[in-house]
Order: C-alpha cells, then structure tokens, then sequence
C-alpha cells in the first residue's frame, strides 16, 4: 500500500510514518518501479503498538529500543519482555497519580456544586429589602 493509504489508516500523517522510518521505529518499505513506498498491511498492527506505547508514555529512545530488540527475534524476547513490565510499572504509577487528581477534581467540583446549594438556601432565606418609593420621605428625617 502507498504512504497515503497507510497514512489514512494507520492515523498518523505521511511526515510522521516517513519520520518513523527514517529513525528506525519502522522498517523501510519496500519501493516500486517509480520509486514510491510500498508499505505491506501487515505493518498496521506494528504501528497500532507504537502508538499504543507513544500513548501510554513511552519515550522514542525506549520506543527504538524494543524495535531494535524485536529485529533480534527470538533471542531477545526476554529483555523485550522485562522493558514492557518496566513500563508497564510507570503506566501503573501515572495512573495512580492520575486517579488521585481526579478524586481532588472531583470533590473540588462537589464542593462547587454545595457552595451554588448553600447560596440558594441563604438567598432564599434572607427577606427580601423593599425600598420606599422615591419622595415617600418623612419631612427632617436626616
């Protein structure tokens, strides 16, 4: 498939895949007759991890090291294996940390919603002020 299809189904912009595989994320396609990428489908489900790792976190570095890892093959599946539990660790503690932001969001937010409650009940409560009219003044009554 062209750049441009794999581009539209992969998500990512024709730059982005031609950066990838400038810096080695992905392998260089191959080229037909006239020079142009011609990307195998099966590089979708390759592209599908990578930004699943981009997603999660992963830095490029680490992202480059798990894909020369697995054009090692077999040989190398257990440090591909121990750099994914690594990260798996640090998703674990960002979405620790994420989960206990949104407990102070939303009871931030609760706390809004009990102020507008109070402001109600006190407006509520409060009689209301009429004014006299205008000239209704008692003469000398500064």
């Amino acid at each position: 498939m062209r750049i441009g299809e794999l581009a539209r189904r992969s998500g990512l912009s024709a730059h982005t895949i031609r950066y990838y595989e400038r810096i080695g994320l992905l392998p260089h396609a191959d080229r037909t007759r006239s020079g142009q990428r011609d990307y195998d489908a099966s590089i979708l489900t390759w592209m599908d991890f990578l930004d699943r790792l981009k997603t999660t976190g992963m830095p490029i570095r680490e992202m480059l090291r798990y894909a020369a890892l697995r054009e090692g093959g077999v040989a190398t599946e257990a440090e591909r294996k121990a750099l994914l539990e690594q990260h798996r660790e640090r998703v674990r503690a960002h979405l620790a940390r994420l989960q206990a932001c949104l407990l102070v969001l939303d009871g931030k937010i609760a706390g809004y919603a009990g102020a507008e409650q109070r402001m109600k009940n006190h407006d509520a409560a409060i009689p209301q002020r009429r004014r006299k009219p205008a000239g209704t003044r008692q003469a000398g009554a500064r």
